[in-house]
């Protein structure tokens, strides 16, 4: 009989490689893209063999969709509005800004890998894309949430179409700070989005609630 301390060691040892393999595969899909990944390179970057990385992952589409839920789960928890007693709407609204931004910068492999699958068009679509969408979806919902929490007045319309322009907005700044670097403070521009978005916000709602 396998003894308690053994199967607890073999579980660790589980998780522990999956992260390994995780973590390599971010490297090699954000160096290579999606097509230049595969089952080797990921091998040989997590100094795992191939047959550990299939053990945990069905194939590299599986793989990459694992990478994006896993940075989702980490960039999500950022994804919520301040409470009222963080101050007016507008501040609210910008604190919410920063910490998205903030989560980006730390855990920007959902969205980069996304956006990368997003783009493409396959003839049998890849699991991680459908993945990103999805979650991409829930996303969405918390931002509509947020802004018909701050604007109660706005009609599902409005809700609807600042939603879009917010998370279009979010992508152009992600994808120049993609293209520029460090030298981009995606932070204070996430909170120049999100003032922009709040008065965009505030001249569509009905009588003057939210200023």
């Amino acid at each position: 009989m396998t003894s308690l301390p053994t199967v607890r060691k073999k579980r660790a040892n589980g998780v522990e490689s999956r992260q390994r393999i995780l973590d390599a595969t971010v490297e090699i899909a954000g160096e290579r893209g999606y097509e230049g990944t595969s089952i080797a390179a990921v091998s040989a970057k997590c100094g795992l063999p191939a047959s550990s990385i299939y053990w945990h992952f069905k194939d590299k589409d599986d793989l990459i969709a694992a990478v994006i839920e896993r940075s989702f789960e980490t960039w999500l928890a950022a994804v919520d509005l301040p409470g009222k007693e963080t101050g007016t709407p507008l501040a609210r609204v910008t604190a919410m800004a920063a910490d998205i931004a903030r989560s980006l910068v730390a855990a920007p492999d959902f969205l980069r890998l996304g956006l990368m699958l997003a783009l493409e068009r396959r003839p049998t679509e890849p699991r991680g894309r459908t993945v990103f969408l999805q979650v991409r979806d829930i996303a969405g919902q918390k931002i509509a949430e947020a802004i018909a929490d701050l604007f109660p007045g706005l009609d599902e319309n409005a809700v609807r179409m600042l939603t879009t322009y917010t998370i279009a907005g979010a992508d152009g700044l992600f994808v120049h700070r993609e293209i520029h670097g460090e030298e981009v403070d995606l932070v204070a521009l996430f909170e120049f989005h999100a003032r922009l978005v709040h008065d965009a916000a505030a001249r569509m709602a009905p009588g003057d609630g939210a200023a």
